[in-house]
């Protein structure tokens, strides 16, 4: 999966930390799917991680 968490993250100054913090996830895990040695997280992943971005969850994972 090439999902864009990386890209907006970075965009909007935000850390891996801090994200984690935001969505309740771990950073490792979080990590895991910016380098896309983890793939298929849940659609409650999906969500935490978009509203904490501020994107929808089609401009993350599944927009080229």
């Amino acid at each position: 999966m090439n999902n864009k968490i990386k890209f907006y993250r970075l965009k909007q100054g935000i850390s891996l930390i801090q994200l984690s913090k935001f969505t309740g996830l771990s950073s490792g895990y979080l990590c895991h799917l910016e380098k896309g040695s983890r793939n298929n997280p849940s659609f409650l992943s999906m969500s935490k991680i978009s509203n904490a971005l501020n994107k929808s969850i089609a401009d993350i994972f599944f927009n080229e």
